[in-house]
Order: structure tokens, then sequence, then C-alpha cells
């Protein structure tokens, strides 16, 4: 055996990769409920677009309780509702609610790009890239490095309490 470990080993046993995919679950969790407040105030010939969202991000967040369960945790549940991160009383605000969830999103997923095991290093990097490609359609334009830059100017961290907590 070599002296360097495998990128697949982990000291902690896993935790830090169950830790990732929970907070991976929550925002998904987060996510699908902002989706449900964007398809209200979204524009009509933004609909189709915001529903193409929601089903992916449903079905990531089935997909992740399936990765949680087979880790050996018990998945993150949903909470019941969540404090959007400031008004969206029209079409306009809609749209930049969309882009603040993808943001967020890559931000979770960046983490669990570090955390995870190979296939889940793809599969989270796969979704990474599918959330900085729906937040530049939402926003109108890309940021440099997604999923990194957003860190500063978030204000929960992924993985946080308040991440859990009903804040999206």
């Amino acid at each position: 055996m070599t002296s360097r470990k495998k990128s697949d080993e982990r000291s902690d046993d896993g935790r830090a990769e169950l830790t990732a995919v929970q907070a991976a679950l929550a925002a998904e969790h987060a996510a699908v409920y902002g989706y449900g407040v964007v398809g209200g105030r979204i524009s009509r010939d933004r609909r189709t677009e915001a529903q193409a969202a929601y089903d992916a991000h449903r079905a990531r967040r089935d997909a992740l309780r399936r990765e949680v369960l087979a880790l050996g945790g018990t998945p993150e549940a949903s909470a019941a509702a969540y404090e959007l991160p400031f008004p969206v009383p029209d079409p306009a605000a809609a749209a930049r609610l969309a882009a603040e969830l993808e943001d967020r999103l890559a931000a979770v997923y960046a983490d669990l790009v570090r955390a995870g095991g190979r296939a889940r290093r793809r599969e989270a990097a796969a979704a990474l890239r599918e959330a900085a490609v729906r937040a530049v359609r939402w926003r109108g334009g890309g940021v440099a490095f997604p999923g990194l830059t957003e860190r500063a100017s978030a204000a929960a961290p992924s993985g946080s309490a308040s991440a859990s907590a009903g804040v999206l």
C-alpha cells in the first residue's frame, strides 16, 4: 500500500460526507419551497423554466434522501415554511429569488464536492454546474467560480443551523 491515502478514504468514517449530503438535502428542501414561491410570482413566459427547475430540485431532493439513508443517516426533514431572503411581490423579484436559490445551492454542492467520495463528487459537481447554469439564466449573467464567490456575501453558510431552521 502506498503512503498516500486514497482520495475516497475518509478518516472521519464518512461523517463529513454525511454532513455535506445532509446540507445538500436541506438546501434542496429550501429550493423546492422557494420555487413554489417563484412559480406563483413569475411571468407567464418563464413558468415552464420555473416548473422545470422545481421538478429538477424535487428529483435531487429525493435522490439525496436515498443517499443519506445509504450512508446510515436519517434524512433531514423539510421545514413547514422558509423565510425568504427578501419580499417577492412581482416577476422581477421572483427571478431574483430563483437566482439566489441557485447560488446558495451551488455553494452547498461545492462543499459536497470537497467532502464526497469519487462518485459523489462527480454527482455534486454536476449539480453545482446545473445550479450555476440556472442562476445565469435567471440572473442574465454569471459569476466567476460559482459556489465559491457567493459564500462571501451569503448570510448563512451552508450546513449552518439557520440553513436547516427555515431560512432560505
